[in-house]
């Protein structure tokens, strides 16, 4: 079965992509996101059940005046099915379907210390060959990594760290012993 958020972010991403509006739906569904994920009183008054769905739907014309009609309606149904709980998964499926429909991928490359930008740009290029996608890409250090690198493209590790062959090593000479 189709998880709700899923089914939601799918029919409001259809909707806008058949408008030709995807890229400022995305951009108002992000923004309505971070507004309610960042302010306390937006998530009792859009969550709570002490509010009426009139009130909520009121509320949130008067908070998103000016956005694009289909993302009102979106709104509006979310409230009126009492689901707007789920508008920070909703976002997070969205973005997903329209980072495949752009040919975009995230990738984070981790290393043990900071990385030359150039090298990281490198890295990032390569990987665009590849794949044929646009890379979205992150650089973080972590120590406990202590040497090499890891990658995350997508929802796919390659771990090419030194901590990693440690451990490698260390289940092999367990198994041998």
């Amino acid at each position: 079965m189709q998880d709700v958020a899923h089914a939601y972010s799918s029919a409001l991403f259809d909707v806008a992509k058949q408008k030709g509006k995807l890229d400022a739906v995305r951009e108002q569904l992000g923004q309505f996101a971070d507004a309610v994920d960042g302010n306390r009183d937006l998530q009792v008054f859009f969550f709570s059940p002490y509010f009426s769905s009139a009130e909520k739907s009121d509320g949130a014309r008067r908070a998103i005046d000016g956005a694009e009609p289909e993302f009102v309606n979106f709104l509006e149904m979310l409230i009126e099915k009492q689901r707007m709980t789920e508008v920070f998964r909703i976002r997070r499926q969205f973005e997903e379907l329209w980072k495949h429909e752009n040919r975009r991928i995230d990738v984070t490359v981790t290393s043990a210390v900071e990385l030359d930008p150039a090298v990281v740009g490198k890295i990032g290029e390569e990987i665009e060959r590849q794949t044929g996608q646009e890379v979205d890409l992150a650089s973080r250090v972590d120590a406990e990594i202590l040497g090499g690198v890891v990658l995350q493209v997508g929802n796919m590790v390659l771990d090419a760290s030194i901590r990693n062959r440690l451990e490698k090593l260390r289940k092999s000479v367990a198994q041998a012993a």
